[in-house]
């Protein structure tokens, strides 16, 4: 057998393996005010566009998880999630942790694959988790990748990003976070540079919550993630985990190529409540990564 194809099956047979160990731990991980996340690889650290000030890091989101309370900076910032609590042992130990730096040098000879957004309008199911704005969703909106459907549970945003592409992080980041019939997640994220106003954004930042808030139902207002996907479906895929406390692995990640743009005063607001939410890139260690596909 050719080494390169050898290679690359076996790295998707661990990938299956990997998903299997953890379904468990993903079902009951997948809350996301657990799913978030950008800066150590091997061959450097990405550069930021952040506007979030690095000393502002973690404003407003302080959570507890079983007991434990969680940062993004200090002494219970991302570099300790480990070990602050047993169940976020994943966060230190884990082997396949988001982010990462989505690189041509780690993406496979294979395409990612066809991808299909079958995504409703949704009335406004607005949070403040105490970590980053979250908007629920109402059932019947999904995602297809490979014949396999994703329901879609709940977005939410990071700023700055936390997967960086080619070593650079964008201003924000969105996280689409489904789940399938057996129970895994699906995760597609979505890169957000400064640029013209995104409006879609703008209807959910004047609902912004500035204090932790449990769901609050705008009924005149309306919502449809479709709004926030780039013109071109082009993605990477990888297998990660939550990128938040317990940070737990088995997660299917898609990761949008093109990013979309939002206003600097939209950044700003974000960060104006919330700080800097993006935890570091985590090491790749060979895991496969698949390359953008242009889908129809």
């Amino acid at each position: 057998m050719n080494p390169i194809i050898k290679s690359v099956a076996l790295s998707v047979a661990a990938l299956a393996l990997a998903t299997a160990a953890h379904a468990e731990t993903v079902k009951q991980g997948s809350d996301d005010g657990a799913v978030k996340t950008a800066a150590t690889e091997s061959h450097g650290k990405p550069t930021g566009q952040a506007t979030a000030k690095k000393e502002s890091r973690g404003k407003a989101s302080k959570s507890a998880h079983g007991g434990a309370s969680w940062t993004y900076s200090g002494s219970n910032g991302p570099d300790s999630w480990g070990s602050v609590s047993a169940k976020f042992a994943a966060c230190g130990d884990g082997t396949t942790q988001s982010p990462i730096n989505l690189t041509a040098a780690h993406a496979a000879g294979m395409s990612a694959g066809n991808i299909d957004f079958a995504y409703q309008p949704t009335q406004l199911r607005i949070v403040n988790n105490g970590h980053t704005v979250q908007v629920n969703y109402s059932g019947g909106s999904t995602m297809t990748v490979e014949g396999e459907t994703f329901d879609l549970l709940q977005f939410h945003f990071h700023a700055p990003s936390e997967h960086a592409i080619d070593g650079k992080l964008a201003d924000m980041e969105m996280h689409m976070v489904h789940r399938n019939a057996a129970g895994e997640l699906g995760v597609v994220g979505v890169l957000m540079n400064i640029g013209a106003e995104n409006l879609a954004l703008g209807e959910i930042w004047q609902h912004m919550p500035r204090e932790a808030t449990p769901e609050r139902l705008k009924n005149r207002n309306v919502v449809n993630a479709r709004d926030f996907l780039p013109h071109n479906a082009n993605y990477y895929r990888y297998m990660g985990s939550l990128t938040t406390p317990p940070c737990s692995e088995g997660v299917n990640w898609f990761v949008m190529a093109d990013p979309i743009e939002v206003s600097r005063e939209q950044v700003e607001q974000f960060a104006g409540v919330f700080g800097a939410t993006n935890r570091p890139v985590q090491e790749v260690n060979n895991r496969l990564v698949l390359a953008p596909y242009a889908t129809n």
